[in-house]
């Protein structure tokens, strides 16, 4: 097989993983704390990163505090919202890196970019039902969506100065301890179903996703790997339809193309004259 067509075969599977996490985490999160999931997944992933990565170094620490509190606000907004919405909220992160691109790597964001970012905030307020509707859940994934934006240029910054590789390990233990101390108050009362959430999510959304990412977006580049991760709350909503048997309203379905094009535009690059 041609490696192009590899590559893109190998992100569109990591996208549809990442889909797939939103309701199968929303199944489990009643009877397991959003911390303590969140902990178990990510000492996990630590474990089998360490065994294959090593113990990583001080970027991957720093990195782990902006991601443990992305994860921490994206599983307790999950609890408290749909699946469906908390997938397409997340994903707004795609029209924000621009802006924090330009003011750590100095990035002016092009043309589609910016009005993807206004089309993105018409959209967001259409899915989440309006502002009677909004609800602390939809805030605290809007907070987690922030979150993600930062970590993914931090990423970018980073790598410049060390191996991604590096970055893995310390990145997923900082992400355990931060969980483990919010949920310390919690119940630690572990069901065989949330391991094996926590295991899947670990191995594949987590430690194979960034595998991917690494070895397979330098061949597609940077744009074509962003347009396959918008599929990703496409996906979620596909899944929570079919796992959750949520619906969306027409409100929201306008919501959802309104993001779906947004988050298009956000990876378009205006042609140079």
């Amino acid at each position: 097989m041609d490696k192009k067509w590899l590559a893109i075969l190998n992100l569109l599977l990591v996208t549809i993983i990442w889909g797939l996490t939103f309701p199968i985490q929303k199944l489990i999160l009643p009877e397991i704390s959003p911390f303590v999931y969140n902990a178990l997944r990510f000492w996990i992933a630590t474990f089998f990163s360490f065994f294959f990565f090593g113990k990583g170094n001080k970027y991957g620490f720093f990195l782990g505090i902006i991601l443990g509190f992305a994860y921490a606000t994206q599983t307790w907004g999950l609890s408290i919202t749909t699946s469906s919405k908390s997938g397409f909220i997340t994903a707004f992160y795609i029209v924000l890196i621009p802006i924090f691109s330009y003011f750590i790597e100095k990035e002016k964001p092009s043309v589609f970019q910016i009005s993807g970012f206004f089309i993105a905030m018409i959209g967001e307020y259409f899915l989440s039902g309006g502002i009677n509707n909004f609800n602390f859940g939809d805030f605290l994934t809007i907070i987690c969506a922030i979150l993600y934006a930062l970590h993914v240029v931090l990423i970018t910054h980073y790598s410049k100065i060390t191996e991604e590789k590096h970055l893995l390990t310390s990145q997923f233990l900082t992400v355990a301890i931060i969980n483990s101390l919010l949920g310390i108050n919690s119940s630690w009362k572990i069901t065989f179903n949330a391991v094996s959430v926590a295991t899947f999510t670990a191995v594949f959304a987590t430690i194979y996703a960034l595998i991917a990412q690494i070895k397979y977006q330098k061949i597609v580049g940077s744009n074509t790997s962003a347009l396959i991760f918008v599929g990703e709350p496409l996906f979620a909503t596909i899944f929570s339809i079919l796992i959750l048997s949520e619906h969306l309203t027409k409100f929201q379905f306008i919501g959802v193309i309104l993001t779906t094009f947004a988050l298009i535009l956000a990876v378009f690059q205006s042609k140079k004259r």
